[in-house]
């Protein structure tokens, strides 16, 4: 299975656009994806109490077991926080879409990124969704222009698509998201959206989605914030002609599988492209008694804003390691504990079985200054693992950070 990540690629069946929307002040920042036939849709959404009109719009419609045809997505502008006004607002969008691709209101989901508790440009919006519909687009190109409109402070566009053979069918899966601050997800991240034309039952598909999301987008961390706005949804139309997948059985594996490496990707690039960072972090967690202590593990020292800093400077204090381990609220044994720091020059332990472990500075400040760092924690408590991602702290987050509304 090889991911695709050179060219945007569109499953059987879809559509899609991404246009100027005049909220931001001259970049596109509004895209829409189609599908002409009816799509079964899985969605995971923020656990953050409080939410975007999107997010409690989409939920909605999932529960009710709507089939859909399309998403429209903005950028620049959460529409959290903003009342009755917020939830008319992303309404109206929803409906004017609906009207010029000639569906149901009920199948058209929305998603919004951006600052929170500021009021949509309306009037510019709507204009721009009559406009730019009937422009919707089966190429690559209009995909790759949805893909940027979605985008924030992101300094890359993220996507990837996957091919796979079902019942003697080509598969095609293929997903954008956007992300790079504000990003500590407890469900996905900032904005996920995965097309394919996989002809599958819609709980099996919320099934795989629940599972890649736990193991990739949810065990991502930049800058210890959950968004309002967090998302992630599937959208599978059946263009492929695949007999349908409707039990868990050898295709519903090969299906999940590719999803996984697929959100796994996807997550690794928002984590790469976290604000004003300039490395990758991979923490790596083995030996735990239980796989949620593991997780809690590898997040918390993903998350910590001391071992961020280091890893930025280069410096290999694994003091910081060691104690973030220890407020995760996982259960493990400090004098079992073993790290690891890796890359592209090699490998050294900094403190093995609970006590420090001699190591040549120079070959561990060599390793730091990769743009992939690798922490692995051995613990030898059981035979859970996981593995987290993020990425260092600089003095750019503060800057972009500190004049986001402005």
């Amino acid at each position: 299975m090889k991911l695709q990540t050179d060219k945007y690629i569109l499953p059987k069946g879809f559509k899609s656009i991404g246009f100027i929307g005049k909220i931001k002040k001259e970049n596109p920042d509004m895209a829409v994806l189609f599908s002409e036939k009816p799509s079964v849709f899985a969605g995971v959404f923020t656990k953050n109490r409080v939410t975007a009109a999107c997010v409690d719009r989409n939920k909605e419609l999932l529960k009710k077991g709507n089939t859909i045809n399309s998403i429209l997505v903005n950028s620049g502008n959460a529409n959290a926080c903003t009342g009755e006004k917020g939830d008319m607002d992303n309404s109206n969008l929803a409906d004017r879409l609906a009207s010029l691709l000639k569906i149901d209101s009920n199948s058209v989901l929305t998603a919004s990124t951006g600052v929170i508790g500021v009021n949509l440009p309306m009037d510019n919006m709507l204009e721009a969704i009559t406009t730019n519909a009937p422009l919707l687009d089966s190429s690559s190109e209009g995909f790759q222009s949805a893909g940027r409109a979605i985008l924030t402070t992101d300094t890359s566009e993220k996507f990837v698509s996957v091919t796979i053979k079902i019942k003697d069918k080509d598969v095609i899966i293929s997903g954008i998201a956007k992300g790079s601050g504000m990003i500590h997800p407890n469900m996905a991240t900032m904005l996920g959206f995965i097309l394919t034309d996989v002809n599958i039952d819609q709980q099996l598909l919320q099934k795989t989605l629940d599972y890649s999301v736990k193991k990739t987008f949810n065990m991502i961390s930049v800058d210890g914030d959950t968004s309002t706005n967090d998302m992630v949804l599937v959208m599978a139309n059946g263009e492929a002609d695949n007999a349908p997948i409707i039990e868990d059985d050898k295709d519903l594996k090969l299906f999940s599988n590719a999803l996984f490496n697929l959100s796994k990707y996807l997550a690794k690039a928002i984590a790469r492209d976290g604000e004003g960072a300039t490395k990758l972090i991979e923490v790596e967690v083995n030996g735990c008694k239980e796989e949620d202590g593991a997780k809690k593990i590898a997040k918390s020292v993903i998350g910590s804003s001391l071992v961020k800093t280091a890893i930025f400077g280069g410096d290999p204090n694994w003091g910081r390691i060691i104690a973030a381990m220890g407020y995760s609220g996982a259960d493990f044994n400090p004098e079992k504990v073993s790290i690891y720091f890796q890359g592209a020059p090699g490998y050294v332990c900094v403190m093995q079985n609970g006590a420090p472990h001699h190591f040549d500075e120079g070959s561990a400040a060599a390793i730091l200054k990769q743009k992939d760092v690798y922490i692995t924690i051995n613990i030898e408590d059981g035979n859970s693992s996981a593995t987290a991602w993020g990425c260092d702290l600089s003095y750019d987050y503060v800057k972009i950070n500190a004049d986001y509304h402005t």
